[in-house]
Order: structure tokens, then sequence, then C-alpha cells
């Protein structure tokens, strides 16, 4: 029998992120957290303050950061993922919430952070356009930021288009497309012969460099700086990354 993911596609990061996610993602390389984290603390160090990791997951990029000396909160709306992170970094200061309404007053903090394509998840840009909002809502004014997504150009030009393979007692299947404007990822995990067949759905929105700079330049968040990998090469249309930091207006 197979039994769909519980949320819908408007919402389907609220099914996907637990258990399973980390039993076939059981770690996430912890030397390129270490490099993403020093690579925003070198090229737009926060002012005196206290950092968001937006969309924190397990944890890595905050433990990072917390090691690194920097005061540091990580939010993310997954409980299953956050009570990793509490594991890595249990005196952390952990929320639970949604991005589009973050429940911390205005200008709370002097830094925020978000890694490995934790932006685009929404049913339509006016959503993402609210996260953004709220983004420079919780940053002080000069406080500094930087968002890491995926390079849209290579995306579209480098998508596989399904793959399989057995990873940790599942046998786990992916089916990728690029819809409209955003890349669709099926994945579909059976853990043995006769068990309940279980569907997910990942939904990412394709932003080119200079829409998502324009989406952030208009909520007051200004882009200074592009890079294409967490060594801060400079972005192009081959870049692994499109990394942009910057200010609060």
């Amino acid at each position: 029998m197979t039994r769909a993911a519980d949320a819908t596609p408007r919402d389907w990061f609220r099914a996907w992120f637990g258990d399973e996610y980390l039993a076939i993602y059981p770690h996430r390389d912890i030397e390129e957290a270490r490099r993403a984290v020093q690579l925003y603390l070198d090229r737009v160090p926060p002012p005196p303050g206290s950092v968001l990791d937006l969309a924190c997951g397990a944890g890595r990029h905050l433990r990072e950061l917390l090691a690194a000396g920097v005061r540091a909160a990580g939010l993310d709306l997954s409980i299953t993922l956050l009570e990793r992170a509490r594991e890595g970094s249990p005196k952390a200061q952990l929320v639970r919430g949604d991005m589009r309404r973050l429940p911390f007053d205005d200008g709370s903090f002097a830094g925020l952070t978000s890694f490995f394509t934790s932006f685009g998840y929404f049913a339509t840009r006016d959503q993402d356009r609210v996260a953004a909002t709220e983004m420079r809502r919780v940053l002080r004014p000069g406080g500094s930021f930087m968002l890491d997504f995926l390079n849209a150009d290579r995306v579209r030009r480098e998508l596989v288009p399904s793959e399989s393979g057995r990873i940790r007692g599942y046998d786990v299947s992916v089916a990728r497309k690029i819809k409209d404007d955003t890349v669709v990822k099926t994945i579909t995990l059976n853990a043995d012969e006769g068990d309940e067949v279980r569907r997910y759905e990942e939904r990412v929105r394709l932003y080119e460099a200079g829409q998502l700079a324009q989406l952030l330049s208009e909520v007051g968040l200004e882009t200074q700086l592009r890079f294409g990998d967490y060594e801060g090469a400079e972005f192009d249309s081959s870049s692994a990354r499109l990394i942009l930091a910057g200010v609060a207006a």
C-alpha cells in the first residue's frame, strides 16, 4: 500500500522534515558548515549582539556559530530537527516557529543566517516575500545577513530526473522535475517488502541571483556581496551555490 505524505504540496515541509528525513540523510558535512559560517564571520561579521540561524534544522551551522564564540539562537518548524539540534547544542536557545511569523521582537538580532537552501519553500512568491520581510523585521538596522541558496542556472542545466538506491534500511527512489519556476522532488520510501510505502515531496522556487537580490532589497535587506561557494569565490552561472550577503537598511 502506498501512502502519500500527510501534508498537501502547499505545506509539504510540515510532513517531510522528520524521522524519515533524518534516516535517509543521517548526517551532513560538518566541515562544509564550518566553512559556511566562517565565510559569514569573515566577510559580513555582525555587530555586537545575537545572531539568528533561521531554519537551523539539526543545528550543524548553529554549532559552528557557537563554537566561534557567537551568541546565536536557532529557529526551525520541525520538532524532530530541533530535538537533534538540542542533542548537539544542549545550552543553545532553540525556538520552534514559522519563518513567516517569527516569534521575536523587532530588531532582536545583530545578524541572521539562512544556510543550505532554506528559502523558497512556500506556495507563492508573496509568501516568500513575507518570510523575507520577517527576516528584515527581526534584524536591527546595520545588522548583517547571509542567505545561502541554490544556483538556479546550474539546477536547470544539471537536474537529474531520477535515481534510486538503498539507504539505511530504506529502498529510496527520487524523481525530479521543474514545473513552472519550481523544482519538485518526489521521494518514495519503502522499508521492507510488504510494508507501507511512503511518498513525500519537496518544492523549492528557483530565483535568479538578480531576482533574489531584488526581493531582499525591496524589504530592506541590501545585498553587498555575492559568492558562488563557501570559499568565497565570485558567483557566476556555473557556481555551486548562490550566497547573498549584506546588511539591513
